[in-house]
């Protein structure tokens, strides 16, 4: 492929998907000057990227086969450092309550569920990140290389854990 080529896709990609890329990085990592990092290593890898897209996918299945992956492994060298993952399964947030001023915020409650988001190993991370952008679960299962039904069951355990979670919140007022 050409330079050009490579170049044009990438642009294209960018309009369609930027916003969405952006908000990956913030999912991906907490820390403000960690995500504009990431948010660059995201987009050199799609460009590279392109180099090899020969079309055989969706460019969407594409652009997210590359974020994901490039913020997978991002996030897999930082949790070296950090604390261990969890599984969407073993998820225990009843001792995490917030304070009611926290739960006054949309914001403080969009960073509350990307914290939680934040505890989850690779997998269950990629599968809810792209449904919160509103892909659909047979996407995601492309992406991801699980089956659409997997898909079905974590986003399932996870809106449930989320409604436990806030119908909590709302009876401590």
């Amino acid at each position: 492929m050409t330079g050009k080529a490579q170049d044009r896709l990438f642009e294209e990609a960018i309009d369609r998907f930027g916003g969405a890329i952006a908000r990956m990085a913030r999912g991906y990592e907490a820390d403000p000057e960690l995500q504009r990092d990431l948010l660059q290593e995201l987009q050199v890898a799609l460009w590279q990227s392109f180099a090899r897209f020969d079309a055989r996918c969706a460019m969407s299945t594409w652009v997210w086969r590359v974020v994901h992956n490039r913020a997978a492994s991002h996030v897999a060298q930082a949790r070296k450092r950090r604390r261990p993952w969890v599984d969407i399964e073993d998820l225990a947030l009843a001792d995490e309550a917030p304070s009611p001023a926290e739960r006054a915020e949309t914001d403080q409650a969009l960073a509350l569920m990307l914290a939680i988001i934040d505890r989850l190993g690779p997998p269950d991370r990629q599968i809810l990140l792209l449904y919160l952008e509103g892909m659909p679960a047979a996407e995601i299962a492309d992406v991801t290389g699980v089956s659409s039904e997997t898909v079905a069951t974590k986003v399932h355990r996870f809106k449930s854990m989320l409604t436990r979670r806030f119908a909590g919140l709302g009876d401590a007022t």
